[in-house]
């Protein structure tokens, strides 16, 4: 084997090791639905931290079988935001791992292509897993912005159940 292939086959090897860790799924198990007085904090969180950025964002909460608990658009966001920032929340909590995984797992290729046939799958970052007491109660996700600043916006709302 030569020198070039080596480093290719162990790039390969790398890869698919770091890769893995894009499929495995939260080890929480799933837990009581959120209701609607717990979802206003997530929510809350996520639109605060949009304000301060002054960013315009549509804000879903879903329960643990993607049912819509709470919901906020806020003025002037785009249209289209309003149905992404729900299926963002429902990939997460169905595929239970934040939408940033199925993402990358996406942008990687090979492999990660199949992301485009799984059901439900909104492989853009910004929905992530709701945890209390280590259980999945939920999911958010946020819409509105660059991907990142979703992203950003979901996680403040994360935080608000620690």
């Amino acid at each position: 084997m030569s020198s070039g292939s080596h480093r290719i086959t162990l790039f390969a090897a790398l890869l698919a090791l770091g890769g893995a860790s894009l499929w495995a799924q939260m080890p929480n198990p799933y837990g009581a639905p959120i209701g609607l007085e717990v979802a206003r904090k997530p929510l809350a969180a996520a639109r605060a931290e949009a304000e301060k950025n002054h960013w315009t964002m549509a804000i879903a909460i879903v329960d643990t079988s993607g049912n819509l608990v709470y919901y906020e658009k806020m003025d002037n966001t785009q249209i289209a935001s309003a149905s992404v920032a729900i299926d963002k929340a429902r990939s997460a909590v169905l595929y239970k791992r934040p939408t940033k995984a199925l993402q990358d797992g996406l942008a990687a290729g090979g492999p990660g292509l199949r992301i485009l046939r799984l059901q439900g799958a909104m492989p853009v970052e910004g929905g992530q897993p709701l945890l209390l007491d280590g259980k999945i109660i939920g999911a958010i996700g946020v819409s509105g912005d660059s991907s990142e600043h979703d992203n950003q916006c979901a996680t403040a709302g994360v935080a608000a159940l620690k």
